[in-house]
């Protein structure tokens, strides 16, 4: 079979045997108590990568934006969702509606709506908590986050990124929509204004959270988390995967990553030759507007592709990924190629 459903986009998996061993697989204590051995450092790295100024590792982001919305939800803020915005991040996000903060959506990408949003806002004396995704999957539109960060600054208040398609994928290094749109590093001075919350598990292969940003930020984080005091920390299989990933990301990133671009690419190309229309730029979640009825053919075929209900009705998604080859991709899309012609044959 042919997996075009698997988000490991650079293709990166850490089995048991390349990870560096640990004596202990939990330590039995709430990161409150007792950081797991490496996560601070690790978390360093990570912060790092970003641009920012200090950061830490959560289980998941679920863990991450509960908490983080919870903290935020004493702040005199409205908050204001792009609608691309994912799932997990809004739940986080509702937690803060629920606990007294106003919360507006506005369309994804539309800078004039979110400006009167926020004026209007800021007449009532609350600063803009900016929810926005790194990257909305499928979208042809790169969204506008200097001018979001640009606002949220303005404004005294927040961007806050969910950069879990982006982090690993693009930006300097791998180093995610901070980098990629040269957006102010999260510091106290100068960029406290930005917050990163991603999960490392596409870019990086690890199901793993980090939340990155200002000092100040990351200090009170940890004074407020509720799940650093009554749920697990992240294993030491999960650290240990997490540091090969950024091993790796060091050695051999920037060639993951353009061999990724490669595979877009061609997919692109081929797409366009073809006459299919296909939705997703330059990122490697390409959807297929209308063509979810062809999933269970091609899945007899041999290839494996996503009709998500919900998000972009009819279409069909394929996740490209740099450890595919060239000629996987020829043979997925000359598949496509045939099976559409043979409807449109048949209905004619």
């Amino acid at each position: 079979m042919l997996d075009f459903t698997s988000a490991l986009y650079l293709g990166m998996r850490h089995p048991a045997a390349t990870l560096a061993p640990w004596s202990s697989l939990t330590l039995g204590q709430p990161a409150a108590l007792q950081e797991p051995p490496g996560a601070q450092t690790l978390a360093a790295s990570l912060a790092a990568l970003q641009g920012c100024e200090a950061a830490c590792v959560l289980p998941s982001t679920l863990h991450l934006f509960w908490d983080l919305f919870g903290m935020l939800a004493a702040e005199r803020l409205v908050i204001l969702v792009d609608g691309g915005s994912y799932a997990i991040a809004r739940w986080g996000a509702e937690r803060a509606q629920a606990l007294g903060l106003p919360l507006r959506m506005f369309p994804s990408g539309e800078m004039a709506v979110l400006r009167r949003l926020a004026a209007d806002w800021g007449r009532q004396g609350r600063r803009p908590l900016i929810l926005a995704d790194g990257y909305v999957p499928g979208s042809e539109q790169v969204l506008p986050l200097a001018g979001y960060a640009a606002l949220a600054r303005q404004g005294g208040g927040y961007l806050l990124l969910d950069d879990t398609q982006v982090l690993g994928v693009m930006g300097t290094a791998g180093g995610g929509s901070a980098r990629l749109h040269g957006l102010p590093g999260g510091y106290d001075k100068g960029g406290g204004h930005l917050i990163v919350g991603a999960s490392l598990a596409k870019g990086f292969g690890v199901p793993l959270a980090v939340l990155a940003g200002s000092g100040n930020l990351l200090r009170r984080f940890a004074a407020h988390s509720q799940t650093r005091v009554h749920a697990s920390p992240p294993s030491a299989a999960v650290l240990a995967a997490a540091r090969r990933a950024l091993a790796l990301n060091a050695r051999h990133g920037d060639a993951l990553r353009a061999r990724l671009a490669e595979r877009v690419a061609q997919w692109r190309a081929g797409m366009a030759a073809a006459g299919i229309a296909c939705q997703g730029g330059s990122f490697p979640v390409q959807r297929l507007p209308g063509r979810a009825h062809l999933q269970q053919v091609m899945r007899a075929a041999g290839v494996l592709s996503l009709a998500q209900a919900g998000e972009v009705p009819g279409a069909l998604t394929f996740l490209l990924r740099a450890d595919q080859t060239s000629r996987q991709l020829e043979q997925a899309m000359g598949l496509l190629e045939y099976h559409i012609r043979r409807r449109y044959e048949r209905s004619v």
